[in-house]
């Protein structure tokens, strides 16, 4: 009989990793969400059958703590979401040195860092490590001149992805840079263009379907290939 599918979603407290918790737990998947501060994520809390945990992704000790809880754990997906979009305006004179730092951990070292930690408990052959990226981290992409250092994060994020990738022992899970879309968020504004629904219904969609191709895509929630 088929298992029921099992999901790790980090950074789930609202937004894009909160959507991805409830699309998945519509479709019957066994969800483990993780927030910063409990006290200040009642959404996956309110979500049937879903287990909250606490993280703070670029806290080694609060890593290590997570690890040890989940020992023994198989995920079918591993969806790293947390992220932030620096401090605005963004500028490489006028940023400092702790705000340069927080954003390229908490975007691009802390994700990576961690899947490094809990690959081995990814489900071989047909398990999916993603990692929620930004068409702005594309290097061709000309736009968002206003989010420079953010842009400059995720690319930092793929280019480490990519490097993980090529080191993943053999039976490696299919590993999905995602651009969610312009979504209307806290960070995407209420100008943007698609809904959270719609976005990770997309994003759901493409996970199901990449499962067990192996290899790492750059895609956005549509399934249409981005270029690096």
């Amino acid at each position: 009989m088929p298992h029921t599918k099992t999901a790790l979603i980090i950074g789930a407290s609202r937004g894009l990793g909160l959507g991805l918790v409830q699309r998945l737990s519509e479709q019957g998947w066994q969800v483990t969400a993780t927030v910063r501060d409990l006290h200040k994520a009642e959404g996956p809390q309110t979500i049937p059958k879903v287990t909250v945990e606490t993280l703070d992704i670029n806290d080694r000790l609060s890593l290590d703590a997570l690890i040890e809880k989940l020992k023994g754990q198989v995920f079918d997906l591993l969806f790293v979401n947390a992220g932030i979009s620096g401090t605005r305006p963004q500028s490489t004179t006028h940023a400092t040195a702790e705000e340069l730092g927080e954003l390229f951990m908490t975007n691009a070292v802390a994700p990576v860092r961690l899947a490094e930690r809990m690959i081995q408990q990814i489900r071989p052959d047909t398990g999916v490590l993603a990692f929620m990226s930004s068409g702005l981290g594309s290097v061709a992409c000309p736009d968002g001149s206003d989010m420079v250092l953010y842009k400059a994060s995720k690319a930092a994020l793929n280019s480490l992805t990519n490097t993980l990738v090529t080191e993943l022992p053999e039976p490696r899970p299919t590993v999905l840079s995602m651009h969610p879309g312009w979504v209307k968020t806290d960070m995407g504004g209420d100008g943007a263009d698609i809904d959270v629904q719609t976005s990770t219904e997309g994003m759901v969609k493409q996970i199901d379907e990449y499962a067990g191709k192996g290899g790492h895509h750059f895609i956005n929630y549509k399934g249409e290939t981005i270029p690096w």
